[in-house]
């Protein structure tokens, strides 16, 4: 019998979705409930598994754009065979005999071991190590304990060569070879929906910026005297983003306008803040919320943004995850930016963007003082957000950064109460 598999809808609104790739091959027998590819929606990149185990047939390739209802690929029940599985290792084959003369002693079941040394893996390939139970040591093992060949050695000399040719040109040049060459890659579905959201914003929205700067020497300071005691109570590393979170869910109830949205005719403001953190993932730029942000202590912020940015990174986030927030925050400085002009997040009317941290001359108190500053910035939506509003919460988010202790707390042991120490 063959069984016809459907692109299910990934949510609402959504019509179309981009193969990803294929997580097994054409005419490989796959078991039921087996992840055999993934999908790209606008929002997130999802797994589909099979519905019944059989013989796989693609009918659409990686790549492929298709309707949300239609036949993708189908499966024959009748299809004979084994589901693959993953090779044997040199070093497993060697301790084979020795693994049945012990079978009778049954040993705990441990989780893939990780690797000590640093690897680069694709999602997809990641995907198929945790499916098969394959663990990033027993992949370094296998090159480990296979025979190198000359035509490896040959391979890494001519990269060698070609490295160094690059870089006696240039460090500008080193990428180019005089070449005429060029390449046409399809966009992803994650990239089309952001243009199509990041134009809709330019032409739909009064937008406008202002700008502030921010002394970081407070935190630093509170950072560097309270990290490691941070981080053995709670758990997690005490990040920058954390403070600009507490800060700006304590500044909103200041100015609500900040936290609110255009619906029609009605401006909508809500009492609580979901605050959207933007994050790099190897699809693209992902938008996750952390829900409740203005109850939180600064560990459960830093502890629900680390939890957010591993999904990000393994292509694990959900479209829940990433739906419904009130209010956005965006980091530039992770990659070298010293000032930006942050887009809105609709139907959002407000987001905040980090930069770098620079040593500056400033002046305190009629002296000239070297201190690490920060710009920062404030995209607002004009129909809502009023010049007065936007610099006044702007300034109050400055304020409170400055001198989170007192401002947040107003004591003498404000820094631990913070902290939550």
């Amino acid at each position: 019998m063959i069984v016809e598999i459907k692109v299910p809808s990934p949510g609402e609104s959504i019509t179309e979705v981009q193969i990803a790739g294929w997580l097994a091959e054409d005419g490989e027998y796959v078991e039921k409930d087996q992840d055999i590819v993934e999908i790209d929606s606008d929002k997130a990149t999802l797994s589909i598994a099979a519905t019944e185990s059989g013989t796989l047939k693609q009918l659409a390739e990686e790549g492929d754009t298709v309707e949300v209802g239609s036949i993708f690929a189908s499966i024959d029940t009748e299809g004979k065979g084994v589901a693959k599985k993953k090779a044997a290792t040199k070093k497993e084959a060697s301790v084979a005999p020795k693994a049945e003369e012990n079978a009778r002693e049954p040993k705990p079941k441990t989780p893939p071991e990780k690797s000590n040394i640093e690897l680069t893996i694709s999602p997809l390939a990641r995907k198929l190590m945790e499916t098969e139970g394959l663990g990033e040591q027993e992949l370094v093992d296998f090159f480990k304990n296979n025979r190198i060949g000359k035509k490896d050695v040959e391979y890494v000399l001519t990269e060698r060569k070609n490295t160094a040719g690059q870089t006696a040109v240039s460090a500008t040049s080193s990428n180019w070879t005089g070449g005429r060459e060029s390449k046409a890659v399809k966009m992803s579905m994650l990239r089309k929906k952001l243009a199509q959201r990041l134009v809709s914003v330019k032409n739909e929205t009064a937008m406008l910026t202002t700008f502030n700067e921010v002394n970081m020497t407070p935190i630093m300071d509170i950072r560097k005297k309270y990290k490691e005691i941070f981080k053995e109570q709670h758990g997690v590393g005490l990040g920058f983003m954390s403070f600009f979170t507490k800060a700006v869910t304590e500044a909103i109830p200041y100015f609500p306008a900040i936290n609110s949205q255009l619906n029609g005719e009605e401006v909508v403001t809500f009492d609580y803040v979901d605050v959207s953190i933007a994050v790099s993932s190897p699809k693209g730029l992902v938008v996750p919320v952390i829900r409740n942000a203005e109850i939180l202590s600064l560990a459960g912020i830093e502890d629900k943004v680390k939890e957010l940015a591993i999904k990000a990174r393994d292509n694990k986030i959900t479209l829940e995850e990433m739906q419904g927030g009130t209010f956005t925050i965006t980091n530039g400085g992770v990659f070298g930016s010293m000032m930006s002009t942050p887009i809105l997040n609709p139907p959002q009317s407000a987001i905040l963007g980090m930069h770098n941290i620079v040593q500056r001359p400033i002046a305190v108190n009629g002296k000239v003082e070297i201190h690490p500053m920060m710009f920062v910035a404030l995209s607002y939506d004009h129909r809502i957000v009023d010049g007065r509003e936007s610099v006044g919460f702007l300034v109050k988010v400055k304020e409170m950064l400055e001198n989170p202790a007192a401002m947040l707390f107003g004591g003498k042991n404000g820094v631990e109460v913070l902290l939550g120490l």
